[in-house]
């Protein structure tokens, strides 16, 4: 099956809800990054990127295919984000979350590190090149992320902005010199942009490390030849069960799956989980180390749990899920956004 832009577009067009999500898929990580660009906000920038995809569905039937798809819809994430940032002049986490120390959920996986002075150094550059970034306007900012980091031509540039191609390359010039004069040394704007924001390779985003449990609550215990994993340690024991009692009101928690990623935002991670059941994980964006995902259970084509949620360190996320056995799923998901 052709997955190409055009072919995608005309199958929405024509009715087929599911070929649109390849498109999410595909841009959304560009998408918040021309968002954010205006917002400065990760929330907001995130809240915008979910508006547009909504309104470039809606409006579909009104593309023509006069221009590429990609073009048409940065036009829409720049409309967005502007609206919203002329609102802010003007003026779910998931159920159950609660203060948890890290040691109680996850005193495993130790990581060696990196080298501090390397660490340092690149923490070091990062702050001059975003510093760098501020100094510029926001119309500066902008023709500087579509040219220089998204590839975009003068003329598909001309398109998103609404502009005439010879403002296009005026101001493209003109953003160049002041990030030039801005990081001294750091003279090679797309090699420092593309370090900060871009979002391949994979080593150049932000890498998070997340797992997952699943449980099964229920009334009795669990049925001859469930597959079980250890549960934590003892003390720990002691002190999760209290909480999932009081959530769940159920007797029995048994210990079902344990799962583990690292790996750049942007990134699913899948896992078959019990009862024929694919858990879907998407670490989204990190905000004051708070980590936010897209949570998806499938059950074939079926999605029997779809959320938004967040945890961090020390502060996981816990998901009922759907009936099972004898009882329900429960879904832990915890989070590091700085893993080291």
């Amino acid at each position: 099956m052709d997955t190409g832009d055009g072919a995608l577009v005309g199958r929405v067009r024509g009715g087929d809800v599911a070929a649109f999500e390849p498109l999410v898929e595909k841009y959304r990580q560009r998408v918040y990054r021309l968002a954010y660009n205006v917002l400065r906000n990760q929330e907001d920038a995130w809240d915008a990127a979910q508006e547009a995809f909504i309104r470039a569905y809606r409006a579909m039937p009104s593309f023509k295919g006069q221009s590429a798809f990609y073009t048409w819809l940065f036009r829409i994430v720049m409309n967005v984000a502007h609206d919203k940032l002329r609102q802010r002049g003007a003026q779910g986490r998931a159920f159950g979350t609660e203060r948890v120390t890290e040691e109680e959920w996850e005193r495993t996986m130790p990581d060696p590190g990196e080298d501090p002075d390397a660490a340092a150094a690149r923490a070091e550059q990062r702050a001059r090149i975003t510093t760098a970034l501020e100094t510029l306007p926001g119309h500066h900012r902008a023709i500087i992320m579509l040219s220089d980091l998204e590839g975009l031509s003068y003329r598909e540039i001309a398109d998103v902005l609404n502009i005439p191609m010879g403002t296009v390359m005026s101001r493209l010039h003109h953003a160049r010199k002041r990030l030039k004069a801005a990081l001294g040394p750091l003279l090679l704007v797309l090699a420092v942009l593309t370090a900060v924001f871009a979002p391949v390779p994979a080593h150049a985003q932000q890498v998070v490390r997340f797992g997952a449990r699943v449980l099964l609550a229920s009334d009795k215990p669990p049925a001859p030849g469930l597959k079980t994993v250890p549960p934590p340690t003892d003390e720990r024991i002691q002190f999760v069960l209290p909480r999932l009692r009081q959530l769940f009101r159920y007797s029995e928690y048994t210990w079902l799956e344990r799962h583990r990623a690292e790996v750049p935002l942007g990134t699913t991670e899948r896992w078959a989980v019990a009862g024929e059941r694919q858990l879907e994980l998407t670490p989204e964006t990190v905000r004051d180390h708070v980590v936010r995902f897209q949570l998806r259970l499938m059950r074939g084509s079926k999605a029997e749990v779809n959320a938004n949620i967040q945890a961090a360190r020390g502060n996981p996320a816990v998901v009922g899920g759907p009936k099972f056995s004898d009882g329900v799923l429960i879904i832990i998901v915890w989070a590091n956004a700085e893993p080291r």
